[in-house]
């Protein structure tokens, strides 16, 4: 239990609210009216019927689902913030993505199992806005699983520009375990150094993202340039003469007691060209931010190219938020925008807090205003309708058909 519990207490009364951030990676959770969570913890859990650790967020069957929500916010609630779920409001920071199904069945693990007052379900987008006491911007969010993009004006979310696209650190380190399987070598105290593919077929999910934020950065433009014209003249296609940069030196990574593994400078520099390397669609992390403009009347495009705010752990790779903005401005010189867009500048914001939890900041400052109660969804409010009211319908004519879709698991 924290030291003077007590003392959390807003000036209304209540006792500050629980705010949580269930990303695809990680959750961030602690109290509204504090600077930063209590604690991040991974978003997984021990599947009950295998045994295999895996994602919430990859949970489908709805019954399982359930259970493995009341263990994981009763990890929460009773090891690490050490409060009473009952006498706190809960402020929700959520992806305009998430699916419908897991709102609904974490509402009803929230109200039906530990009995909260209120739940508030807001937008991840909006609520880091509110960390830097604007109403408008352009919001993308480099998480995990996906890049999203979401621009906002007044306050009101532009649901017809978001752009979305399934590039973040998932894709990151599934291109750095293929470079290293490829290419990379491992010393043993017994063989000595073989590749790393003849020692082992896959790299553990934990070690990949340790090697990802302790070995790997994002290369600058005019190197990541003279990469891939090497590239092409190695494939045949590209001019003669093309040679690439000096690559940057290797490093050493343990892997255990017996091996150490040999990562060279140029899977170091690569690994996160994925989030830029346009696919067939000629779509990348940033084209997304230049097509979400485009989409935007004409009196909003240089407001927003100029109060682009960047969010999501992935985006806290060294050197990303400079080659993106290079990227933006290489660009802005095809015919493809160019010609739509007239944009000279573009501006990002320098958030109060860390990228990965600006969004739970937020929510810690909307669940700290006297307003939460009224824009909160009560349990009174749940047990008549049985569902969480998004933004396509706000209201529905027959809401028992909803909770007949989504039953609450047998012996709850």
């Amino acid at each position: 239990m924290p030291l003077f519990e007590g003392i959390h207490v807003s000036y209304t009364g209540e006792k500050t609210a629980v705010v949580l951030d269930i990303g695809a990676a990680y959750t961030k959770s602690g109290f509204a009216g504090e600077n930063g969570p209590r604690c991040i913890l991974p978003s997984e859990l021990v599947r009950p019927k295998t045994g295999q650790l895996v994602k919430i967020i990859d949970f489908i069957d709805k019954e399982e689902l359930y259970d493995v929500l009341v263990e994981y916010l009763h990890k929460i609630y009773f090891r690490h913030l050490l409060v009473n779920p009952k006498d706190r409001r809960v402020v929700i920071c959520e992806s305009i993505l998430c699916q419908s199904s897991f709102r609904d069945m974490l509402a009803r693990v929230l109200f039906r199992h530990y009995e909260v007052p209120s739940v508030l379900f807001a937008p991840s987008h909006q609520l880091a806005l509110l960390t830097l006491a604007a109403n408008s911007g352009l919001v993308i969010d480099v998480g995990f699983t996906e890049s999203l993009v979401l621009p906002i004006y007044e306050g009101i979310p532009v649901l017809k520009a978001w752009e979305a696209i399934p590039l973040g650190g998932k894709a990151v380190q599934t291109n750095l375990q293929s470079q290293l399987l490829e290419g990379a070598n491992v010393t043993t105290q017994e063989q000595g150094e073989r590749p790393l593919s003849s020692v082992i077929s896959s790299i553990e999910e934990r070690i990949l993202e340790d090697i990802k934020v302790r070995c790997c950065f994002t290369t600058k433009f005019d190197r990541a340039e003279g990469i891939h014209a090497a590239r092409l003249k190695e494939s045949g296609y590209g001019e003669d003469g093309a040679t690439g940069p000096k690559p940057p030196p290797g490093v050493d990574y343990p892997l255990d007691g017996e091996k150490m593994l040999h990562i060279d400078g140029k899977i170091r520099e690569s690994a996160y060209e994925v989030l830029f390397e346009q696919d067939n669609e000629e779509r990348s992390v940033a084209t997304l931010i230049l097509d979400a403009i485009r989409k935007c009347p004409l009196d909003m495009r240089r407001y927003l190219s100029e109060n682009i705010v960047i969010i999501g752990g992935t985006s806290m790779a060294p050197g990303f938020k400079a080659r993106l903005k290079d990227e933006l401005y290489s660009l802005m010189e095809k015919p493809k925008y160019k010609e739509d867009l007239a944009i000279q500048v573009f501006k990002f914001h320098k958030l109060p807090a860390k990228e990965n939890y600006a969004a739970w900041l937020g929510g810690a400052i909307f669940g700290a205003l006297e307003v939460l109660g009224s824009r909160s969804l009560t349990r009174e409010q749940f047990s008549s309708t049985g569902r969480v009211p998004d933004w396509s319908s706000i209201s529905d004519d027959n809401p028992k058909e909803e909770d007949e879709r989504l039953p609450v698991p047998r012996g709850r």
